[in-house]
């Protein structure tokens, strides 16, 4: 299926991020996040893309190997030829859906996790030569995590410390794409006193911190407890994500905590939550 770009047609894309969450107007995608093994019935997945539109939806898939660092994901553009899916492009009638199959064929041993967005992107299509109108395209990026062969992640703290923060400002509403989280719109650009975390993966594979409950404790100078707030793991998905932590890396995270003091310590102790 080739890529049409109307001659005559302006084109808008909204992009909607694994990480973001809620049902799209025109075109959803499920799941947004999948875990792979390099091997068995577990290194493959299925995802659906269901088509609200009232006309047929064209959509084109693709592979991207990521970076993990500090601040999190970063595409690299370059597709490794270890995740493959299929079809690569679909045409999907009105109200229906279409299923996607995600597979790793790359090396069955793996060392150490692979990571990758895969992208739902729905293209344009040929308009009439003297018909111009606006095409909004949607693109879904699906989070596709790749496990090692052997070991398991080991998430720690390494350090907690208070920063001033400033909230981000409210996102502005795409109508028909993916929403974020809600936004903290209490005085947005008031700087306020925030943990800042500081998470360390030892293992060969990657971990979520959202896995996991999170006590946060902040101490006065002179030692004193002053506060403390303990995250279940809802917590943390509805506040940072799932929290994807890299094979033998750290990350940081800004948790959207108000604490009483920008002055102190705090103590971050992390503990396996009992469901996970």
């Amino acid at each position: 299926m080739p890529l049409l770009v109307p001659p005559r047609a302006l084109i808008a894309l909204a992009t909607a991020g694994a990480i973001l969450a809620g049902p799209a107007a025109a075109m959803t995608v499920q799941p947004v996040v999948v875990d792979l093994k390099p091997s068995g019935r577990d290194a493959s997945a299925t995802i659906r893309v269901e088509n609200s539109f009232n006309a047929p939806l064209p959509v084109e898939l693709s592979v991207q190997a990521l970076d993990l660092d500090e601040n999190g994901v970063k595409p690299t553009g370059k597709d490794t030829g270890e995740v493959v899916v299929f079809p690569l492009q679909a045409m999907i009638p009105a109200g229906q859906t279409q299923a996607f199959r995600i597979q790793w064929v790359g090396d069955q041993r793996l060392a150490r996790s692979r990571h990758y967005y895969v992208t739902v992107a729905q293209l344009p299509v040929q308009m009439a030569e003297n018909q111009s109108a606006i095409q909004i395209l949607y693109n879904f990026q699906i989070l596709t995590n790749v496990a090692s062969a052997t070991g398991h992640a080991q998430l720690s703290v390494d350090r907690a410390e208070v920063a001033m923060i400033t909230p981000p400002a409210p996102p502005t509403p795409v109508s028909g794409a993916l929403t974020a989280p809600p936004a903290d719109t209490a005085q947005p650009n008031t700087p306020r006193p925030r943990p800042v975390l500081f998470l360390k993966n030892s293992g060969p594979t990657y971990g979520y911190l959202s896995q996991n409950m999170l006590r946060i404790t902040q101490y006065d100078p002179s030692g004193k407890q002053i506060f403390t707030k303990l995250l279940q793991p809802q917590d943390i998905q509805q506040s940072v994500g799932f929290g994807l932590v890299g094979p033998d890396t750290s990350r940081r995270f800004v948790l959207p905590v108000d604490l009483p003091s920008a002055n102190g310590t705090i103590r971050a102790e992390l503990s396996r939550a009992p469901n996970q």
